[in-house]
């Protein structure tokens, strides 16, 4: 049967809804507002074939029960409206239902369709739309439900620092504590009453929790929904006017394109999140990455202007306070990222020595990081004829990832295995392969 790509169809099945599903949380809309639907299975199943449009009422039924502001439905312009699969576009009263949709597409596992990806068309468009979006800060006072008292906040906010700051070993526990976290902050901001300021703390937490479980869930390759806390991340980060934090979780976005090959939609994600990004530590890292993305492109000339940018803006001063998301920058990930992206341009001596020189920078307490740039230094190995010391190194990251518990570092060396199986007779290479397949 041939795939169903009708926006409606596409966004009910991003959210892991059946026609059934979508029908029956059309029909609660209807209920909450002291009306009925008579929206079914076979209803759904018209408007998405284009045998039928709905009215305006249901339009606005259908956006209540896919997660989209009202604000944002244009019955003359259905399906139009509708958001590209997975992405809740951003609006006054975005957040909420951003957040709702991270947290129930990663929670329920009985869903049928599990969103796998996300298009590099609809996260570049996202990126405009922040990019563009005017600054007023939408997270205002809540003037109803039960209060949210400070000090109820505060130990939200220091429970959340303490999760985040565990080592990585320690880390890989903390997913569901994390999760309940994201889900209590989530629920406040919909139905507390809170005023302006503690608006302002509860969704600056929102993003920050949306940021950390979104790195958990890439870490395990689960990036589908760390794609979606990435978002509602941003959404968050978009109301309480924290620009910094906006252009961070769109890097973040441009990390993972990067990761699944896809250099061209990082650029473009990184080159809009440098726009309003105001922090020179924050600007130096999302140029670093707009390097490695640039570098796997083949586009030398701008590579090293972005790594000159990375360099110079690293050292900066601006009077405030690091960003915590990015407070880790150090000239070790300047040299290690610009080795990698040297060597992605061919230059595999200098990307050599830069790595290295990276490698012995890097604080101990930075394990899972010191595995991934172990792999750059195992593929540095190979590029140049040198598979027993590739191997050395291999073997190193893979015992440092599976000891700290990092599969996304694995999944790094793992995925340099077939050009060390050309190498088989090689010093190493023989217990290094073992080490991958047990």
């Amino acid at each position: 049967m041939a795939e169903n790509t009708h926006p409606l169809a596409l966004a009910r099945a991003a959210r892991g809804m059946t026609g059934v599903d979508l029908a029956r949380e059309i029909r609660a809309a209807a209920v909450r507002r002291g009306l009925r639907s008579g929206a079914d299975k076979q209803r759904v199943r018209k408007w998405e074939v284009g045998a039928a449009t709905p009215d305006e009422r249901s339009q606005v039924y259908i956006a209540e029960a896919l997660g989209v502001p009202v604000e944002d439905v244009d019955p003359d312009s259905w399906p139009r409206w509708l958001p590209d699969a997975g992405v809740i576009p951003l609006g006054p009263a975005s957040t909420v239902p951003a957040l709702r949709e991270a947290l129930r597409a990663s929670m329920d596992q009985s869903r049928r369709t599990v969103l796998t990806t996300i298009s590099g068309t609809a996260l570049i468009s996202l990126a405009g739309a922040w990019a563009t979006t005017g600054t007023r800060t939408q997270a205002t006072e809540h003037a109803h439900g039960k209060a949210v008292g400070q000090e109820l906040l505060t130990l939200l906010e220091e429970t959340s620092a303490r999760l985040t700051a565990l080592a990585t070993q320690q880390r890989q526990h903390t997913a569901p504590l994390l999760d309940a976290l994201l889900t209590t902050v989530t629920e406040l901001i919909a139905d507390g009453r809170y005023s302006r300021p503690l608006g302002l703390r509860l969704h600056t937490l929102a993003a920050s929790l949306s940021q950390t479980i979104a790195w958990h869930r890439f870490d395990h390759g689960l990036h589908g929904k760390a794609s979606q806390f990435w978002i509602a991340g941003l959404h968050s980060a978009h109301a309480s006017g924290d620009r910094d934090m906006g252009a961070a979780l769109l890097g973040d976005l441009a990390y993972q394109a990067s990761w699944r090959s896809d250099p061209r939609t990082a650029a473009h994600i990184l080159e809009r999140a440098l726009t309003r990004a105001r922090h020179p530590a924050a600007q130096s890292l999302l140029q670093l990455r707009l390097a490695r993305a640039l570098a796997a492109q083949g586009e030398r000339r701008a590579t090293v202007r972005a790594l000159g940018a990375a360099e110079h803006l690293l050292g900066k001063s601006s009077g405030e306070p690091v960003p915590a998301w990015c407070s880790w920058m150090s000239e070790a990930d300047l040299a290690v990222d610009s080795g990698q992206s040297l060597l992605d341009l061919g230059e595999h001596r200098r990307a050599q020595q830069l790595i290295r020189e990276g490698q012995a920078l890097l604080p101990p307490s930075r394990d899972k990081t010191r595995g991934v740039f172990l792999t750059y230094q195992a593929q540095s190995h190979l590029d140049l004829g040198e598979p027993e010391l590739a191997a050395a190194a291999a073997i190193q990251a893979l015992d440092l990832a599976q000891r700290i518990g990092a599969p996304r570092c694995v999944e790094l060396v793992r995925g340099l295995l077939p050009r060390f199986e050309t190498h088989a007779q090689a010093e190493g290479v023989p217990e290094l392969l073992a080490k991958a397949a047990a």
